[in-house]
């Protein structure tokens, strides 16, 4: 006779900062940058391979405004508008980053993962899209 096992509890709950990130999901944004692209972070040293900024006005569980990572451009940016086309949810870190582009472009996760690289290399995420 086999003996019982209880289920293992699933996750069925969202963090906080991917259920505020999942609203942008396919959305126009506007986005300011505070870490424009090849600029170097102020603590830690290295440099960002792409602009770095954030949603005015909407605040992530961090208590700053919501990250954005703005592909598609090789230049550095101070504000611009674009598409969220996907969430960088970090399972171990409770601080989302939207993906923003420019209308019309498209990225794989592949190569969102080559572009955040820089930054997310330090966090186990997964790549959340509609």
């Amino acid at each position: 006779m086999e003996k019982f096992r209880p289920q293992e509890k699933v996750e069925t709950s969202v963090s906080k900062s991917l259920e505020i990130a999942m609203e942008y999901l396919g959305k126009e944004v506007k986005v300011a940058f505070d870490r424009p692209l090849g600029s170097t972070h102020p603590k830690h040293g290295w440099v960002y391979e792409a602009n770095y900024g954030y949603v005015p006005g909407v605040k992530a569980p961090d208590g700053d405004d919501l990250d954005v990572y703005y592909l598609g451009v090789t230049e550095p940016l101070q504000e611009a508008e674009g598409v969220c086309i996907a969430i960088i949810h970090r399972e171990n870190d409770d601080d989302d980053k939207l993906i923003i582009v420019p209308k019309g472009v498209e990225l794989t996760d592949a190569e969102i993962r080559e572009a955040t690289n820089f930054q997310e290399q330090w966090f186990k995420s997964r790549i959340v899209r509609n």
